[in-house]
């Protein structure tokens, strides 16, 4: 065992799933043991733990963990911003890869049309202190009382009105609610304490797992291409790839043909292939990414 020990912390819940399969794509060959909620993550320096990812801003400010990935919303719920690193953005989330957003929202039938008409009104949500915040800087007082789950269930029989996080806007329609207004937008953070990023060991670290996780992301959305292709069709293939940067072209052994290979995003393929077959290419093949380091 090693004596240099980073102690990091995943989310549990909604996104777990998620979460697990970005570290495995990255390299750790990540292992759970759901009854003790303890990841192993293949490598003797990494000790970790499965939590919500409410809790985990507590224990990364407080020093417990050196590391871990929550929300920016419960970052800000916490008020921690300024008692812990952000070391990267991690787009990523349990329906795709995208960020979710935090919205003010009301039964359709409400008269609420803006922030300023909820003085007096009862709001349920998660987010009470990021809530009670906002309203605020509208100049509203209004009741904020904390949701325990099933938040758009809760309006407008209970309440007049919910502050939830959304990531397609399907469940708050299927409630019969309209958004009035979004607060913020939240993601992923990969977030460090001060205590282990002013250590040189453990801040090496947590960069290098921050660069694979990343690369492992970025490597979602795009796919490779191999195709061959005869010398006197090369520029009308290659005007036909939108490459990160120049393809790859090598000479076959004929010295008439040549490999081409690049890197593109995934949504293009299908409309790709038929255009760069019919300008010559032949024998292409796509393949997936694990990684894609910038």
């Amino acid at each position: 065992m090693s004596e240099k020990i980073l102690r990091i912390g995943l989310p549990k819940g909604s996104l777990q799933e998620a979460t697990i399969a970005m570290f495995r794509k990255a390299g750790f060959p990540i292992t759970v043991d759901e009854r003790q909620y303890k990841p192993d993550f293949g490598d003797d320096e990494l000790w970790g733990v499965l939590l919500r990812a409410q809790e985990m801003p507590n224990y990364v400010a407080d020093g417990i963990l050196d590391c871990g990935l929550t929300g920016l919303d419960w970052i800000r719920e916490r008020g921690v911003e300024d008692k812990v690193a952000e070391v990267a953005d991690l787009v990523y989330a349990k329906h795709g890869m995208r960020p979710y957003k935090w919205v003010l929202a009301v039964h359709e039938s409400s008269d609420i049309q803006r922030p300023e008409d909820l003085a007096g009104k009862r709001i349920a949500t998660e987010l009470v202190e990021v809530t009670k915040k906002y309203l605020a800087e509208h100049g509203v007082e209004a009741h904020v009382e904390f949701s325990w789950g099933a938040t758009e269930a809760k309006c407008p029989s209970l309440v007049d009105a919910i502050v939830e996080g959304t990531e397609t806007g399907n469940t708050l329609a299927a409630n019969n609610l309209r958004i009035v207004d979004v607060l913020f937008e939240s993601c992923t953070k990969f977030i460090a304490s001060e205590d282990a990023w002013a250590d040189s060991w453990k801040r090496g670290k947590i960069e290098v797992i921050a660069m694979l996780l990343q690369g492992a992301l970025d490597a979602e959305l795009k796919v490779g291409l191999k195709m061959n292709v005869p010398q006197e069709d090369l520029d009308a293939v290659v005007s036909e790839l939108p490459a990160l940067k120049r393809p790859t072209v090598s000479p076959l052994a004929n010295g008439e043909w040549v490999a081409v290979e690049t890197i593109v995003d995934s949504a293009l393929v299908r409309e790709l292939i038929p255009r760069l077959k019919a300008a010559g290419a032949q024998g292409i093949i796509e393949y997936p990414l694990n990684k894609m380091i910038m």
